[in-house]
């Protein structure tokens, strides 16, 4: 399964985490935010498209850049997932599915329980920020 996934970076620097909601597989862990990409869309297409549906802004592709992947095998499938940065984006960060947001400090990433792919990403993240 190929899930794109961002992580937005404020003017302070710190990191948007979104927690999934109950009734989806995971829930109630943080993550970042993305989603699945579909069939003959590219990552930033899908990034574009999911970060619009889900936080009500809209990312530009020459604002996306690519830092690293997580590649991990879960009990029923095997996630690949690209995770882009973005400092730049139009609108207000406005959850529109109900669910938790928090921008989290790089240095405090960890204490939010994620996803098992997504904990790789953490220390590329803070060397880079």
């Amino acid at each position: 399964m190929l899930v794109a996934a961002v992580a937005l970076i404020d003017e302070d620097g710190r990191v948007l985490l979104t927690q999934r909601p109950e009734g989806k597989s995971m829930a109630g862990l943080w993550e970042f935010p993305g989603g699945k990409v579909e069939p003959g869309e590219t990552p930033e297409a899908a990034l574009i498209r999911e970060i619009r549906e889900e936080l009500g802004i809209t990312l530009r592709t020459p604002c996306i850049a690519p830092l690293t992947f997580a590649s991990h095998g879960y009990e029923n499938f095997h996630l690949l997932m690209p995770l882009f940065v973005c400092r730049r984006w139009e609108g207000e960060v406005a959850p529109q599915e109900g669910q938790a947001i928090a921008w989290v400090r790089a240095a405090k990433l960890r204490d939010y329980p994620m996803p098992p792919a997504d904990l790789p990403l953490i220390p590329i993240l803070q060397d880079w920020l």
